[in-house]
């Protein structure tokens, strides 16, 4: 069985991480959406509640799971016994870091692969702390965020937001 590994994040997920989980599912006989915990990071969401938008919006995808770890990706990766990690790549400003990731990975999981996925045009633009920045603001995220769980995206980034 070949298994994939798309971590991230997402804080919150976006139409753009959505689009990479589906194509990858199409690649792979099982694929498991990896909420990673940056303890340098401070995030809008917990991990926990990160996860739960994964799974209400890639329910329809019956060979995706998701799950949450604090730890190196090589490790967690060698552990479950999965063969690749999917980053996807939106610019030419996100393969530096996500090269040298890579090449990181490699070195700690030798049988590791990094494959990069590059986003369908209309999402080149998307990042989760765009959506932040434009919700926090009030304005109109329904456009980057999967259906089902903006409204509580939504909510979350505009909490304290004062009334005008």
């Amino acid at each position: 069985m070949r298994i994939a590994i798309c971590p991230g994040s997402f804080d919150p997920v976006t139409k753009g991480h959505l689009n990479i989980i589906e194509r990858s599912a199409k690649l792979f006989d099982a694929v498991t959406v990896l909420v990673m915990v940056n303890p340098n990071k401070t995030p809008s969401f917990t991990a926990q509640e990160r996860a739960d938008f994964l799974r209400r919006v890639t329910g329809h995808i019956p060979n995706v799971k998701v799950d949450v770890y604090t730890g190196l990706l090589a490790e967690y990766a060698h552990n479950v016994g999965a063969c690749t990690i999917i980053k996807g790549l939106r610019a030419v400003t996100d393969f530096e870091f996500e090269f040298q990731q890579a090449l990181t990975n490699k070195k700690i999981n030798p049988e590791l692969e990094t494959m990069f996925v590059i986003t369908d045009p209309e999402y080149m633009y998307l990042s989760s702390s765009m959506v932040r920045q434009v919700a926090s603001f009030g304005g109109d995220v329904t456009d980057f965020l999967p259906d089902g769980i903006c409204k509580d995206i939504v909510e979350r980034l505009t909490q304290g937001r004062a009334k005008e």
